[in-house]
C-alpha cells in the first residue's frame, strides 16, 4: 500500500523566523518504514547552519528574556491551540514517518498541548527567595534564564518531544535550537510552521541532520544549557562534550525496566499490565517499556499463557489505520538490531514462545514489521536480560526468593522505571522503596503531567514533566544589598 498523502514538504531549516536552505545544500531521505517509500527529502544541516541557528537564538534572547512573563505564557498557550487544531494531521505525520500507531500519536498531541498550558500557567511561580541579614540589609535571589538552549530529541515521540521539550526553556525566558530525529524528521519541521509568526524571530529554531549536527550544537560555545532524550551511549557522549564547556545538561536516557508480579496477583491482570507496559503501540521503542517480566514461580505458567495470548492478539498493520496497535520498527538499522537480539537470545538458551520475526501477512512484507515477541527462561546473564533492546521483545524471568529477585531487578546499569503487581500494599511499598528506579508504578500505569519523571544510575540526569523541569532552565543569582 502506498503512503497516505501528507500536505507538507520541508521548505528548509527554520532559523531566525525564516526558512533557510542548508549552506552545504545537502539532504537526506525520510523513509516510511511501513513500505520503505521515500516521503520527502529533508534539508541536512552542517556546522555553518548550526552556528547560524545559535546566533539567531542568541540575538533573540536579548528581547525574549525581557518579554513579560504573561506574554511568554500567552505564546505558549496559542501554540497549544495551534497544535490542537492540527492534531489529526500531526498524528498522521508521525504515524507514517515513525511507524507508531496513530491512536498513540493522537494522544501525543493532546499531551503536548496540556504540557504547554501547564508551563504557561506556572510562569508566575518562577520565583526567588529573600533572607533577613539584619538592619539595613537585604539578601535575595533571582532565577534568570541561561540563554541559548539546545534540545536534541529521539524518534519515538517525534512531534511531542520537539514541542514539549521546548516549552520549559521558553517559559523560563530562554531561546531554543531544536534538533529532531533524523529517523522521523517531518513533524519537527512542521513545528516551525506552527511557531511562525507566534514567537519573535529566532526564539525557536529547528534544524535537521545526523549525530554530527547534534555534536556541533552541543559543542557550540554560545549554547549554555542542553537537554537530550535518547540512548545511554549517546547521552554519555553528549555529557563528555558538554563537560569541556562546563555546560548544564539534563539527560533522559534508556531503561531495562522490570515489572514484578507477586504470587497473590491475578494472572490475567498481571499479564495485561505487562503487555501495556511494553508500549507496543510504539513497537516497544520506548525508554519506559517494562521489558523484563519477573513473575513468581507460583504464577508462571498462567501468566506466560496469558502473555502469549495477548501478544498474539495485538493487531499488526499499517500504523495510520486506527484499528492497528503495532506498526513497523522505525528504520532498517533498528530492525536489524532487534533481530540481532532475538538471535542472540535463541543462541543463549532462552525459549521463544511467540513472535521473533516478521508477521505472516504478505501485505506487510515490504515494511519493517516485527511480531510482538515473548521469551521465557531468560536469565540476567543473557543479552536480552541486561541490555536495552528498544523493540517489541519481552523477557520472562522466574523468581521465588524475594531478596534474589531484588538483586536481579537492580542488577542492570539502568534505573528508569519499574512496575509492581500485587494486592499486598505493604510489600508493594517496600519493593518500590528498594527498586533502584526513578519512576515506579504499583497496580497502575500511565504518566501524569506534574509528576516528576527521571532516571537513576545510567538512565539519566534530572527530572522532567514537572515544575522542577521549568526551574532547571533557570540559574540562581544572589543579590546582597545594604542601604
Amino acid at each position: 500500500m502506498q503512503s497516505p498523502a501528507l500536505n507538507f514538504r520541508p521548505r528548509g531549516l527554520y532559523i531566525g523566523g525564516r526558512w533557510v536552505a542548508p549552506a552545504g545544500g545537502g539532504t537526506f531521505p525520510s523513509i516510511n518504514p511501513s513500505n520503505m517509500e521515500k516521503l520527502a527529502d529533508i534539508p541536512s544541516a552542517g556546522e555553518v547552519d548550526v552556528d547560524l541557528a545559535v546566533q539567531a537564538a542568541k540575538a533573540a534572547f536579548k528581547e525574549w528574556s525581557r518579554v513579560p512573563i504573561k506574554e511568554r505564557a500567552r505564546c505558549l498557550t496559542l501554540l497549544a491551540e495551534r497544535i490542537e487544531q492540527n492534531a489529526d494531521e500531526l498524528a498522521l505525520f508521525d504515524a507514517v514517518d515513525s511507524g507508531n500507531a496513530i491512536v498513540g500519536m493522537r494522544g501525543d498531541m493532546i499531551w503536548t498541548a496540556e504540557w504547554l498550558r501547564y508551563c504557561a500557567g506556572l510562569v508566575t511561580e518562577i520565583k526567588g527567595e529573600t533572607f533577613s541579614q539584619g538592619d539595613r540589609h537585604l539578601n535575595l535571589t533571582r532565577r534568570q534564564p541561561f540563554g541559548v538552549v539546545a534540545k536534541i530529541n529521539p524518534f519515538n515521540h517525534p512531534f511531542r518531544f520537539c514541542a514539549e521539550k521546548a516549552a520549559a526553556p521558553l517559559a523560563a525566558g530562554n531561546t531554543v535550537v531544536i534538533k529532531g530525529s533524523e529517523q522521523a524528521p517531518l513533524s519537527s519541521l512542521r513545528l516551525g510552521e506552527l511557531c511562525d509568526g507566534l514567537f519573535p524571530p529566532g526564539v525557536v529554531n529547528i534544524i535537521a541532520g545526523d549525530g554530527k549536527v547534534g555534536s556541533a550544537l552541543v559543542r557550540h560555545p554560545d549554547v549554555r544549557r542542553i537537554g537530550f532524550v535518547g540512548s545511554v551511549p549517546t547521552g554519555r557522549v553528549i555529557a563528555q562534550e558538554a563537560a569541556v564547556g562546563l555546560k548544564r545538561v539534563s539527560l533522559e536516557l534508556g531503561g531495562k525496566n522490570p515489572i514484578v508480579i507477586f504470587p497473590d496477583a491475578d494472572p490475567t491482570t498481571a499479564a495485561a499490565a505487562a503487555i501495556k507496559g511494553m508500549n507496543m503501540n510504539r513497537q516497544g521503542q520506548s525508554c519506559s517499556s517494562t521489558s523484563r517480566v519477573f513473575v513468581h514461580a507460583a504464577l508462571h505458567d498462567e501468566v506466560v499463557a496469558e502473555l502469549v495470548a495477548l501478544a498474539d492478539a495485538l493487531p499488526i498493520g499499517l500504523p495510520w489505520l486506527k484499528e492497528n496497535d503495532v506498526g513497523p520498527i522505525v528504520s532498517q538499522r533498528q530492525f536489524d538490531r532487534v533481530k540481532g537480539f532475538i538471535e542472540s537470545a535463541k543462541a543463549e538458551g532462552a525459549q521463544l514462545l511467540t513472535g521473533g520475526g516478521k508477521p505472516s501477512d504478505p501485505a506487510l512484507s515490504a515494511g519493517l514489521f516485527m511480531a510482538p515477541t515473548v521469551f521465557d527462561q531468560v536469565t540476567p546473564a543473557m543479552r536480552i536480560g541486561r541490555e536495552e533492546i528498544f523493540g517489541p521483545v519481552m523477557s520472562v524471568m522466574i523468581w521465588d526468593d524475594y531478596e534474589d529477585m531484588l538483586a536481579k531487578v537492580n542488577g542492570v546499569e539502568y534505573g528508569l522505571t519499574a512496575a509492581i503487581v500485587t494486592n499486598d500494599l505493604a510489600k508493594a511499598m517496600e519493593t518500590a522503596e528498594r527498586i533502584e528506579a526513578g519512576y515506579v508504578w504499583i497496580n497502575s500505569s500511565g504518566r501524569y503531567i506534574g509528576a516528576p519523571y527521571g532516571g537513576w544510575k545510567q538512565s539519566g540526569i534530572g527530572e522532567e514533566e514537572c515544575f522542577d523541569e521549568i526551574l532547571s532552565y533557570t540559574q540562581v543569582k544572589n543579590i546582597n544589598m545594604r542601604w
